[in-house]
């Protein structure tokens, strides 16, 4: 487990260390309302981030770290792009990314994201750490901020550079798509480790290999 602040300076260091974490490293913090994605739906959502992508599309991740780690357990060298970076409350995660590619995120203060990433991101995931209307309108608001405006780029596999996935629950599905105009719910049902009371559903931009639209 990473808990300490020395252990966390030490593994951000050590790239060989750093590149052997996985997500099961880290303690779920449920204050934190943090509840990890299974390994089926982690590679998923990583699988559809990269897919048709080339070395100058930007991924985003925000309040997702397992997706972020599925990334992070693949060789690099299978990797279509290097610019992935990881937005999130919990500093722990900055040992997953190293510094250059850790942004600290808080939902409170949806503006306040890095400057390098403001407007350049083509592809981002977010997963609001709550279900209430007032978490997913600034989420909804990082988003935007995070995001390129032009959606008709395309990679140089000539595939959409632009994509957009948030998931969360199914109670506020009105919320979302109203937050997101882009977005449907999808037929993808992301699980999570532990399991969930709530009904979880995956928004997205476009339809994948994954999933379609409901």
């Amino acid at each position: 487990m990473v808990d300490s602040e020395e252990e966390l300076e030490e593994a951000d260091a050590d790239f060989t260390k750093r590149s052997h974490l996985s997500i099961d490293d880290f303690k779920e913090d449920w204050q934190l309302s943090q509840f990890w994605y299974n390994d089926d739906t982690a590679n998923t959502l990583a699988d559809e981030l990269l897919d048709g992508a080339d070395n100058e599309t930007i991924i985003c991740i925000v309040s997702a770290p397992s997706v972020y780690a599925a990334i992070r357990a693949r060789e690099p060298d299978d990797l279509p792009t290097k610019n992935i970076y990881l937005l999130e409350f919990d500093r722990r995660f900055k040992v997953l990314s190293g510094s250059k590619y850790f942004g600290f995120f808080d939902y409170n203060q949806p503006l306040n994201v890095p400057e390098h990433l403001k407007g350049r991101c083509h592809r981002l995931l977010i997963d609001p750490p709550f279900l209430e209307i007032d978490c997913q309108r600034k989420s909804a608001l990082a988003a935007k901020t995070l995001l390129q405006s032009d959606k008709a780029q395309k990679t140089k596999h000539n595939e959409l550079r632009y994509k957009l996935i948030t998931c969360t629950g199914e109670r506020v599905a009105d919320v979302v798509t109203s937050y997101y105009p882009d977005v449907r719910m999808t037929t993808f049902y992301p699980e999570h480790k532990n399991g969930l009371s709530n009904e979880f559903r995956c928004y997205a931009s476009f339809e994948g290999k994954a999933w379609k639209f409901v």
